[in-house]
């Protein structure tokens, strides 16, 4: 049996659920994730995108590393929680145990209920008492500033995938990851998008 295939034999099979607003690139940073896994040589299955992905929906994805036959993650199932936006990371608590590790941008995204008075936003300190209480570990910070430190705010979904890199809970490594970005992100943003791939693996390290 070769290296690899024994890895793979002896890989543990790993769920993580992405939460995210519409327009915020869940869905491209599950595709580079995707590449990323199959460049490692682990087998990967991925979700539909479950909500609404015009900008200002609910967007959810699912994927599933290792011997897995199915890419569903229910309830209290999920290794990992990455989320774009405080509020929907809060919301997808119910996908997590205690031993979840969860990584989340905390600049807020209000929906419009909140904007026209008809809602109220989680209070950002009690929001991260309240994960901290259930999970593993938190990793919370402003994703959003790195990605205009990056040089676009739309690389927000590049810092994120470098957070979730420096946890050490995927068996991809930041190069295969960086290949990803370079394949499956245009051209122009390339350098955009590794800075802020740097950034958040930083970042990672840092929280």
């Amino acid at each position: 049996m070769t290296a690899t295939g024994q890895r793979k034999e002896n890989m543990n099979t790993i769920r993580l659920i992405i939460v995210a607003v519409g327009g915020q690139g869940n869905l491209l940073a599950s595709k580079v994730l995707g590449e990323a896994a199959l460049l490692a040589g682990v087998p990967v299955r991925m979700s539909e995108i479950h909500g609404m992905a015009q900008r200002g929906g609910v967007v959810e994805s699912a994927i599933v590393m290792g011997q897995a036959r199915s890419n569903l993650i229910s309830d209290g199932e999920a290794d990992i929680l990455l989320g774009f936006e405080p509020s929907e990371t809060l919301r997808a608590l119910n996908k997590c145990n205690p031993d979840t590790v969860v990584i989340t941008n905390m600049a807020p995204l209000p929906p419009f209920t909140v904007a026209i008075g008809k809602g109220t936003y989680p209070d950002l300190n009690q929001l991260q008492t309240l994960i901290r209480s259930k999970t593993q570990r938190l990793i919370a910070f402003d994703a959003v500033a790195l990605a205009k430190q990056a040089g676009n705010v739309m690389a927000l979904n590049m810092v994120l995938l470098g957070a979730l890199l420096q946890t050490r809970q995927l068996p991809i490594t930041p190069e295969q990851l960086k290949e990803a970005i370079r394949t499956k992100t245009k051209a122009n943003l390339a350098d955009v998008n590794l800075k802020a791939f740097d950034l958040g693996y930083a970042a990672g390290q840092d929280a």
